[in-house]
Formats: C-alpha cells, structure tokens, sequence
C-alpha cells in the first residue's frame, strides 16, 4: 500500500514569519481544493496527569494569532483530561495534499461570552444536541439518547432561543510548537517546525490566558510572538 508523494517545494525561504500565518495559508488551500471533506477536523490528543493517552477527531473552530479553538462538553474525557493535565497535541491530516500540521501547547477554557457567542451560530438541531448528550458518559440505549433529545426540542422548538449549557464550552490551544510537514519522494519529507521562544530565549511556555475575544479569522495574523524554526529529519 505504498504511495510515492509528489508534492511543490516546500523550504525555510518559503515559510511566513509567523506560523499561524503558514497555517493560514495551508488552511485556505485544502479548503479551497475541495478534495477533502471537513478540512476542519483534527485529531486531538489529551493525557491523565499519569500519562494515559486519548485521541478522539474534533472541529476546529476558530484561530487567530492567540491560537486555535474548539468546543465541547466540559464533561467529557477530553475536558476532564485537560482539566488535570493542560498539555495537547492536535494533528491535522491533509491527505489529499500531502500535508500535515502538528500542534502541542497548553489548552485553556474561552470565556463564557465567546462561548455564547459561539452556541448562537450553532443551527438550532446542534444546540439541542449539546443539553441532550453527557458526553463520554455511559448510557444504556440510543432510545434513551434519542428520548432526551426529543423532549428538548419539545421545550425549544425550532424559533426559540437556547441557551449555552453552563456544562459545554470552548478550549483555546496555545501553541508552544507547530510544525508542517510536507510529503516527498522517496519518504524524503519536509519537516519545519517552529518554536515558540519566550523573550530571555527559551522554549515557549504552555500557559494560556483563556481570555475573552475575537473569532478567529481565516486572514494572516501576526501575533509578534518570538519563534524559531527548525528542519527535522523525516
């Protein structure tokens, strides 16, 4: 089952100076081919404080120079897992040109404004679906789920405002390293990853703020943060 990649040139003289611009720039390109389906969806990968691995696939969002965003139920696994231990790593994989972006960092709750604002757009079948689902709880039918959902919507019906479960919100991704990788010939891949630098010049930190503010915009942004890159070997 292999595959020999035939893929642009992909090199440091190349890259933007900020990589949440390169990220732009590659994000708008797969979404612009049409060739995959959801080019928003990321893998997303928590640990308990003792180091038990979980991976599940999640919707980006939203991203800007302060990082990337997702939703969820603070309940669930992923939510919990983060809760303890703040340290993340998403992947993005982009088959169909050969690609992958990788992101680790440190995951902080959004504020409940941006949240809200957030579960507006939502369309209103969504909306239901975050009140009905405990996620990653145990449950014993999907009548039981289907009946849950059912009487929610008899108490919202299509037209009516719901609001944000108090249990569901977002998470913010501040990215300490993002690299891109890019397939070649021969598994001779492209591997630039940059590093966030703190201003005395060591590695980023993993905090986030969790701070209320903009949606992300699909545009470059710089966000004036200091980073290196660096070539790995494939």
């Amino acid at each position: 089952m292999r595959e020999q990649y035939r893929s642009e040139s992909f090199s440091e003289d190349s890259l933007a100076a900020d990589p949440m611009q390169q990220f732009a720039r590659w994000f708008r390109q797969i979404a612009a081919g049409g060739t995959l389906h959801e080019p928003n969806a990321m893998v997303v990968s928590t640990a308990t404080p003792d180091g038990v691995p979980s991976s599940r696939t999640v919707l980006l969002k939203m991203y800007d120079e302060r990082g990337f965003v997702f939703f969820t139920n603070y309940e669930s696994r992923k939510a919990r897992e983060l809760a303890a231990n703040p340290r993340v790593s998403l992947l993005f994989p982009w088959h169909p040109l050969a690609r992958q972006v990788i992101v680790t960092g440190s995951a902080a709750r959004v504020g409940r404004q941006e949240t809200a604002a957030y579960f507006r757009t939502r369309p209103h079948g969504s909306q239901l679906g975050a009140w009905a689902s405990a996620q990653s709880s145990v449950i014993g039918s999907r009548e039981e789920l289907v009946r849950r959902y059912e009487e929610l919507s008899a108490r919202y019906p299509e037209g009516e405002q719901i609001p944000a479960p108090p249990h569901w919100g977002g998470f913010r991704v501040v990215p300490a390293t993002i690299e891109f990788w890019q397939g070649h010939e021969n598994r001779l891949h492209d591997r630039l990853r940059y590093v966030r630098e703190t201003i005395d010049g060591a590695d980023g930190a993993d905090g986030a703020d969790g701070a209320d503010g903009a949606d992300g915009a699909d545009g470059d942004a710089g966000s004036g943060a200091g980073w290196r890159v660096e070539r790995l070997c494939p």
